[in-house]
């Protein structure tokens, strides 16, 4: 139970008005706007975007400003705002074999059918920071070639053409696909709902554990079948319509790992999957997902349970960053009362051990 303090409400609005103030800064320095945090803060609007779980980069934007750049911060606005917004409806599942490739690399295959599309990426660049960037510095422009047209087939498709990889996921007959937004979470998962929740889950946290599935906390030898960043289309069923409605097309990551399977007595010898997909170009928080989501599969595929990154109460349940920052920093609220009650139990404590005769021996039973 909280005591309320007097004056709080006016050193409130005063701590308001100095954040608005710092938000601004240097009023002799033009502000910024929307149209130039997206433009080019859009790896950070696209964070926002996946782990917020709302695809509007205007007000992913709109948020990154308002929480000064605290990207978890701007993350949590955007999920409060989700839940305003009503429901009309669930699109199509979205074929990402057709999606408008910008970007698309294997680390298994090196003539792909369609080839390899390097798109934008900071891959190949030297860590050096850039003198010119600290001005006005326009930037080069690339050569304009038009993205292709044509449908690339996806790495997991040439396996299992082969036979080499396990069977995609499918949902079973008549089973409504999971919404963890609208319903609680009840462990164990199914996949469809783990991959829901950790497509919003926290990028670092997610790939803090990727990497320790790499390090050997788990049964883990992956490889980058693909990743692609492109566009999709989202198409709506309406019940008046006997055809799809095209609602338009949003940017996505896609990543699919490969991993070694040594097969059971159930499946043989064959490549494992570890899938991710977020919004917008976002392929670090893509590949950590694609090894979380292979990780915690280890049950299912009769692998023993050994490191943090299988446990999938552990991952879930710590994965989400609003519910984290919630938790650490109701720290900061006042526990005025709680702290004197252990005040007081630790100063009691004290003076019943100091009352206490020494179980060691004097010095003079010593010698």
């Amino acid at each position: 139970m909280y005591v309320a303090v007097k004056g709080g409400e006016a050193a409130i609005r005063n701590a308001h008005r100095l954040l608005d103030d710092r938000r601004r800064g240097d009023r002799s320095v033009p502000a910024l706007t929307l149209d130039q945090i997206v433009a080019q803060l859009a790896l950070a609007v696209d964070r926002v975007m996946a782990e917020g779980s709302l695809y509007d980069p205007e007000l992913a934007a709109l948020a990154v400003k308002q929480a000064r750049g605290d990207m978890i911060e701007a993350i949590f606005l955007v999920r409060a705002y989700r839940t305003t917004l009503p429901r009309f409806g669930y699109t199509n599942p979205v074929d990402t074999a057709a999606m408008r490739i910008e970007r698309r690399v294997s680390a298994t295959y090196k003539d792909l059918p369609g080839g390899q599309l390097l798109g934008p990426t900071f891959d190949y660049t030297h860590r050096l920071l850039d003198p010119e960037l600290a001005g006005d510095a326009e930037g080069r422009s690339p050569e304009r070639r038009e993205a292709p047209e044509e449908q690339m087939p996806r790495v997991s498709d040439i396996l299992a053409a082969e036979g080499l990889i396990e069977e995609d996921g499918n949902l079973a007959e008549g089973r409504r696909t999971g919404d963890i937004t609208r319903e609680p979470l009840e462990f164990p998962l199914e996949r469809d709902s783990r991959l829901q929740a950790l497509a919003r889950g926290d990028e670092g946290f997610l790939l803090a554990l990727a990497y320790s599935t790499q390090r050997g906390y788990a049964r883990s030898h992956p490889f980058v079948g693909e990743i692609r960043i492109g566009e999709v289309e989202l198409e709506l069923e309406v019940a008046e319509l006997d055809f799809p409605v095209p609602l338009g097309r949003i940017r996505v990551t896609e990543c699919q790992m490969v991993n070694q399977f040594k097969g059971s007595a159930k499946a043989p010898p064959q490549f494992t999957r570890g899938y991710g997909l977020v919004f917008g170009q976002s392929e670090r928080k893509a590949m950590a997902m694609s090894l979380c989501d292979r990780a915690l599969r280890a049950g299912e595929l009769g692998e023993d349970l050994t490191a943090p990154a299988q446990d999938e109460e552990f991952v879930i349940s710590h994965s989400d960053n609003v519910q984290a920052t919630g938790f650490v920093e109701h720290l900061k609220l006042p526990h005025y009362v709680d702290f004197q009650a252990e005040l007081d139990l630790v100063r009691r404590m004290r003076r019943e051990a100091e009352k206490r005769p020494s179980d060691r021996p004097s010095r003079e039973a010593a010698e």
